[in-house]
């Protein structure tokens, strides 16, 4: 069984007290865990948390990029942690238990004004992606979804446009998944476009899914709270910088 999980911003044990929470309840084990963007892959929290603090994942955690990461520092630093997790790069065929994902970064839909340039999906994403075959993915994962789906823009953000991105419908359309997850807006979302179900997860803290055999899926809703306002602070230093 695979996790997903949305956003963390950095709150890396938010990963580990999920899996303990859901093993415990379902006394089921999970054997992989697909992080949906806005991971934080900033150096200073992450030193602090796998160096300093000698903390490490409980099964084998899989991220796509945000628009919330140091994309000046997302190669080296991904390749510096890679006994911890692995970047799904964009527009790469990934085979994780029994499924084929299409990984999908970046965003659209955001702050133009706080947003790093490299989160922007481009042309030649799009283009690497529909390379691959359509029958080479069965499920797509991203950190936005496609535009006119029907997602609701966040209050005090309407000048970011309409939600999602315009390419999106291209690989709807090439791959037709079987389903797609994305995060980005921090809220529960589901809609089904022809045969293919959309699921928009909110933060990490606040819930999964689980993704089982025939593509059966559970949503498990949760509180948990490990944010620390110093996290937050690294988060823009890092930014600055």
């Amino acid at each position: 069984m695979i996790m997903i999980l949305g956003d963390l911003h950095t709150d890396y044990s938010i990963i580990n007290s999920q899996i303990e929470y859901y093993e415990k309840k379902s006394n089921e084990r999970i054997d992989a865990v697909i992080q949906l963007g806005d991971f934080g892959i900033y150096r200073e929290p992450l030193e602090e948390f796998f160096i300093l603090q000698n903390h490490k994942f409980l099964r084998p955690v899989f991220f796509i990029d945000g628009n919330h990461e140091d994309f000046w520092n997302i190669t080296t630093l991904s390749e510096k942690y890679k006994e911890y997790f692995k970047h799904l790069k964009r527009g790469d065929v990934h085979n994780i238990g029994d499924y084929r994902f299409l990984s999908f970064g970046g965003a659209a839909y955001m702050d133009p004004i706080n947003t790093p340039p490299g989160s922007v999906i481009t042309k030649e994403d799009v283009r690497k992606s529909i390379l691959h075959n359509s029958k080479e993915v069965d499920i797509v994962i991203s950190h936005d979804c496609p535009e006119g789906i029907g997602v609701p823009g966040t209050p005090g953000f309407e000048y970011c446009g309409s939600t999602g991105f315009k390419e999106g419908k291209l690989l709807l359309r090439h791959f037709k998944p079987e389903i797609w997850f994305f995060a980005h807006y921090h809220k529960l979302f589901s809609v089904y476009v022809g045969k293919a179900l959309f699921l928009g997860l909110g933060l990490a803290k606040n819930g999964f899914a689980v993704l089982k055999d025939n593509f059966t899926l559970e949503i498990v809703q949760t509180s948990f709270n490990n944010s620390k306002p110093k996290k937050f602070f690294n988060l823009f230093n890092e930014i600055r910088r």
